[in-house]
């Protein structure tokens, strides 16, 4: 039969469309889309060894099939170390129900053609490292039961579409960088049953619409920063559980309609603005497991009562406005019903003595009562509240003792009481307390001996007994505590060596010693704290050489001895390479500091000052590039100061070699030291000009240069030194003239440049140093010209001494503004004139020694009125007044004299007239004398009376 050729191409068109079509089939199996999504992942663990043509996909790893095996349903590769983007291939996947790759390391966005896989009814990508919008095409996703996507980098709004999944049931958006509101359209989800928004930037309020969600049993929006008040309309969801709103902005009061949730378990609003009472109708909640209101503005009393809330384990009240000592109510706890195990109400302003209400809650596992106005004695009766592991009771101002019966806490593993009153001795019966393992004291009034039963409690880790009164000896069994890390003894009085046992306590990290009276040597067994990082045993009394084992702990960091009396060579503290921090100041140290020493590279703040130390600085120093502070002063170096050495120590802030024997030039690389803040190198035997470039460190406050032998004039740099509180350059040979350039040295308190070589005038710029106060001191120099009036803009400064110059002109009556002085030296100048009456009661040898002029008013002489002449002094005065007396006492006598003889004369008259016989010649002689009266002789005459 003849077919024609119509037939013949219509049925080869047919054939080649049939084998195209066979190969695309054949091209998109399951198979094959699965191999390309491998080929787009970083599998280092293998999990996808499996997926091999080899084998049917079907018993691949994470791939779960259809009944007939030719559908995937089911991707889970969680937690399976992939890294890499989400392959497009997966969409093609249609029959895909669930598809789970979280926990693993995948980036990239979520792709759009999400949407494809419309039979998903879970999608969970949560825990990677996706960024990029949520795509709007997952609202395609009708079947979505499970999606949670959160704990990645997605960013953007939530999309309003995600309340078109109708039969979603769980929606994971949290740990993200979500910003927006929260969709009201979320309402719509009416089967919803969990709700996930935590840890993202969401703001705005909480939609009303929310109480759609009739199914919801959890609802967690924390650490966002939401607004407004809790919707009344979140107690019509009676399915809910767990609702933590924590750590948002939310104010106004808790809505009672909360009391309707009763399902509710754990209710969560910690770190908001809410204010008001706790409403005492939550109290309905029987359910109620976990309530956390604290820091908040809450107050009133505590309304939440065990007894009612017979499931309720933890209250958490902390950070409110609760006030006052009758906060708990009597029927707080019922003793044989309460569950309640936490109990924490730290942070408020609670008053009055110890809350005996508590002491029925027998369950109790952890109590917090710290930072409140608590006061009096602790109750005997705490011990009925055996289950206690945490007893917080700090910063309150508890009195009286540590009762005996804390004996009976047997289960407590936390107890802190620092920062009370408690006084009287810590008693024995602590060392029942086995399972105790922190026990902090410090800041108390604890006397007596540290109880020897203490090392009984063999899990201790922390011991911190800082600013008691402890006395006595470290216990001798204290190496019982092989957990110790920390021994905190500082600031008391405890006395005698340490114990040998201490050095089998061989977890200890810090020991803090310090300020005590602790003596003797340092027992060997310290080589076996090999954990030690940190020491501190300053203000003791510790002598003797340190033990060269003390160079096999190699991690020590902080090392603090100062205040001591060790000596001998300080080389076995310098084992580790780790040190960061090294103090022996004040001990009596000899010998070459060290060169090993340069190995602490990470060294910060050395201290060797006032020992015995001799010779050089050692030239590696240099390598101590991180050093911030450094104290040399005091000892007996010598040499120079070597660039190499130091001009490296670019962040050193302290350089302090003062009182060494140090010479050569002063360096100019001192400059470079940009961030010092103290340079003190007096008392030394430096030579040469001031360095120019230290007017460069910028952040210098003190600079004591005094006590060597510098010349040449001070830098007018040192003005670019603004934040500086102390120039110090006395007993040098400095010469020329304080630049005017000072004044800009605005913060300076303390100003010394005596004892120098110093011309010229004062300038007047030093009147505006006006935050001097400890003493400005110009004196022993060559100083002319008058006192500015300016220095009476000084008016904090307490000490003025411009003694032994050649200052002239009169003292300025603008110093009287200087009422804060209480030393004032002005002697041996060539002053003149009025001392103003604000120094009247200073000493004369303030104003002695000045020109011939001189200075009077007190306490010097006496200013006369008239003319400006010079007025007496005092012992003048005194003299002139002697004189008077003595000269009125002569005449007096005088004249005494005088009439004694006159009566003697007229005596011997009146005699003689008698003898005559009738006086004739008696009345003559009167007679004589009456009639001389008048006439040229007035008065008589000495002689003619004593003839």
């Amino acid at each position: 039969m003849k077919l024609d050729m119509g037939t013949i191409q219509i049925t080869l068109i047919i054939l080649f469309m049939s084998v195209i079509h066979a190969v695309a089939a054949a091209a998109s199996t399951p198979s094959l889309e699965l191999l390309r999504v491998k080929s787009e992942l970083v599998d280092p663990t293998g999990v996808l060894h499996s997926w091999s043509p080899e084998s049917h996909f079907c018993r691949w790893n994470g791939v779960e099939c259809s009944e007939d095996q030719t559908q995937v349903i089911a991707l889970n590769l969680s937690d399976s170390g992939l890294s890499g983007s989400i392959s497009a291939e997966l969409w093609n996947l249609t029959s895909l129900e669930t598809l789970d790759l979280s926990s693993n390391f995948l980036n990239g966005s979520i792709p759009v053609e999400i949407g494809k896989l419309q039979s998903l009814t879970a999608l969970l990508l949560h825990s990677n490292y996706l960024s990029g919008e949520i795509p709007q095409e997952i609202s395609r996703l009708k079947k979505l039961q499970v999606l949670r996507i959160g704990n990645n980098m997605l960013t953007g709004v939530i999309t309003p579409r995600i309340g078109e999944l109708t039969e979603l049931r769980v929606l994971g958006l949290g740990y993200c960088q979500l910003n927006g509101s929260i969709p009201k359209e979320l309402g719509n989800l009416k089967q919803m049953e969990s709700l996930f928004l935590e840890e993202n930037q969401l703001q705005g309020p909480i939609p009303e619409e929310i109480r759609g969600c009739k199914n919801l049993q959890t609802f967690v929006a924390s650490n966002n920063r939401l607004e407004g008040t809790i919707p009344a309309s979140l107690g019509s969801l009676p399915s809910l559980e767990i609702l933590n709103l924590a750590n948002n902005s939310l104010s106004g009061s808790i809505p009672t309609d909360l009391s309707h949730l009763s399902s509710l378990q754990h209710l969560n609003l910690l770190g908001n603005q809410l204010n008001g009472s706790i409403p005492a109708e939550l109290n309905q909640l029987g359910q109620l497991q976990w309530v956390d209101l604290s820091f908040n503005r809450l107050s009133g009393s505590i309304t939440l009562l065990s007894s009612q809330l017979h499931n309720l384990e933890a209250l958490v009240l902390s950070g409110n406005d609760l006030k006052g000592s009758n906060v708990i109510p009597s029927n707080f706890c019922s003793s044989s019903q309460s569950k309640l195990q936490k109990l924490f109400l730290a942070q408020n302003d609670l008053s009055g003595t110890f809350p005996l209400e508590i002491l029925n809650c027998l369950s109790l596992q952890q109590l917090d009562l710290s930072e409140n106005n608590y006061d009096g004695d602790l109750p005997s009766a705490i011990g009925k509240l055996q289950n206690l592991t945490d007893l917080f009771l700090q910063n309150n101002s508890f009195s009286g003792q540590i009762p005996s019966e804390i004996g009976n806490l047997t289960q407590l593993e936390n107890l802190y009481m620092f920062d009370n009153a408690i006084r009287g001795n810590l008693p024995p019966e602590i060392g029942r307390l086995h399972q105790l393992t922190n026990i902090y004291l410090y800041d108390n009034q604890i006397s007596g001996e540290i109880p020897r039963e203490l090392t009984n409690c063999t899990k201790l880790t922390d011991i911190d007994f800082f600013g008691n009164h402890f006395t006595g000896p470290i216990p001798e069994t204290i190496g019982k505590l092989k957990n110790l890390v920390m021994l905190q003894l500082r600031q008391n009085g405890l006395s005698g060596p340490i114990p040998p046992s201490l050095g089998y306590c061989r977890s200890l990290e810090i020991l803090a010693l310090a300020d005590n009276k602790l003596s003797g040597t340092l027992p060997p067994t310290f080589r076996f704290l090999s954990k030690l990082f940190k020491v501190t045993l300053y203000n003791n009394s510790f002598q003797g050489p340190l033990p060269s084992s003390l160079s096999q702990l190699k991690n020590l960091q902080i090392i603090n001895f100062c205040h001591n009396r060790f000596n001998g060579s300080i080389s076995p503290l310098l084992g580790s390479s780790s040190l960061s921090a090294l103090d022996l100041t004040n001990n009596s140290f000899s010998g070459p500091i060290p060169s090993m020493l340069a190995s602490s590279i990470n060294l910060t703040r050395l201290r060797l000052a006032h020992n015995q130390l001799t010779g050089t600085i050692p030239p590696e120093f240099g390598q101590l590039t991180n050093l911030q502070f450094l104290d040399l002063s005091f000892n007996n170096l010598t040499g120079e100061l070597s660039e190499a050495q130091f001009s490296r120590f670019k962040k050193l802030q302290h350089f302090l070699l003062s009182n060494n024997q140090l010479t050569g030039i002063m360096p100019s690389w001192l400059g470079t030291l940009e961030e010092l803040g103290e340079l003190d190198l007096s008392s030394n035997n430096l030579h040469g000009d001031i360095p120019k470039s230290l007017g460069n460190c910028s952040n210098l406050l003190k600079l004591s240069l005094h006590g060597n032998i510098l010349t040449g004039s001070i830098p007018e740099e040192l003005g670019n030194l603004t934040s500086l509180n102390v120039l110090n350059l006395q007993r040098n040979n400095i010469s020329g003239t304080i630049p005017k350039t000072i004044e800009n040295c605005r913060k300076l308190f303390e100003l010394r440049v005596s004892e120098n070589s110093l011309t010229g005038s004062i300038p007047d710029e030093i009147g505006k140093l006006t935050e001097l106060q400890v003493i400005l001191d110009l004196s022993h120099n060559s100083f002319s010209g008058e006192i500015p009036t300016s220095l009476g803009n000084l008016i904090k400064l307490e000490r003025l001494n411009l003694s032994c110059n050649h200052l002239q002109g009169k003292i300025p009556s603008s110093l009287a503004k200087l009422t804060s002085l209480h030393r004032l030296n002005l002697s041996n100048n060539d002053l003149r004139g009025r001392i103003p009456e604000t120094f009247s009661g200073f000493p004369v040898s303030s104003f002695q020694g000045n020109s011939p002029e001189g200075l009077c008013g007190r306490p010097m002489e006496v200013c006369l009125r008239s003319g400006g002449k010079k007025g007496m002094s005092n012992a003048a005065v005194v003299g002139i007044i002697a004189v008077i007396v003595f000269s009125s006492t002569v005449i007096c006598l005088v004249m005494v004299y005088i009439m004694v003889r006159m009566w003697c004369h007229w005596r011997e008259v009146a005699i003689s007239s008698t003898v005559d016989g009738g006086g004739g010649a008696g009345r003559e002689q009167r007679r004589e004398m009456r009639g001389r009266k008048g006439g040229d002789d007035q008065f008589w005459k000495l002689s003619q009376l004593v003839q």
